[in-house]
């Protein structure tokens, strides 16, 4: 079974599919586009929802994030959509720049397992997620962000702002390890 990366047309989407094989998780890159059956179809492991330039050009991807019964990561826009899909607010960070940023790990959960209080994370801050939405907990914070990660209540679905895919961020791949990890234990 593999993860699917869905790619909402972001630089940094291959990167992701990359660091799956890196770690040997076997996972597939699908266009936006794809429908609910194909996706079904395809018995994902779980969804990594991708980064990307725009809400307007996310295709099918609010669909998953609310149909599927699966684990779903989302990264940068992947976040913001989940965010909005579940009743959170979008808006503007105010800033346009790719940096790197310490985050504050609050609840370390099960995505931040093994990481420590903090991570020094290699973000992008176009646009982020202004409010909560009502079934999630707020996992991370930084200087930059007040919602740097998120996770739902009660359902394997996880948001963050930032890119675990780049070597910037240091500790990344524990990220996608733990991600795995929780798709696996799910399918049980």
């Amino acid at each position: 079974m593999k993860i699917l990366v869905i790619n909402n047309h972001g630089q940094y989407n291959h990167r992701i599919n990359r660091s799956l094989g890196y770690l040997k998780y076997p996972a597939e890159i699908i266009p936006n586009t794809t429908s609910i059956e194909e996706v079904i179809e395809k018995n994902p492991l779980g969804i990594i929802l991708g980064g990307g330039p725009s809400i307007e050009k996310a295709g099918n991807t609010p669909k998953y994030i609310k149909e599927l019964d699966i684990p779903i990561l989302g990264i940068c826009l992947g976040h913001q959509l989940i965010a909005q899909a579940y009743g959170g607010e979008i808006g503007s960070a105010g800033i346009e720049s790719y940096a790197k940023y310490t985050i504050n790990i609050l609840d370390e959960n099960d995505i931040f397992q093994g990481i420590g209080e903090t991570m020094d994370v290699w973000t992008s801050h176009k646009d982020d997620v202004k409010t909560l939405p009502p079934d999630f907990k707020l996992l991370a914070t930084s200087s930059a962000c007040n919602i740097e990660a998120m996770k739902h209540k009660d359902k394997p679905i996880y948001g963050i702002q930032f890119h675990p895919e780049v070597h910037h961020t240091e500790k990344g791949h524990l990220i996608f390890e733990n991600f795995h990890r929780i798709c696996k234990e799910f399918k049980k």
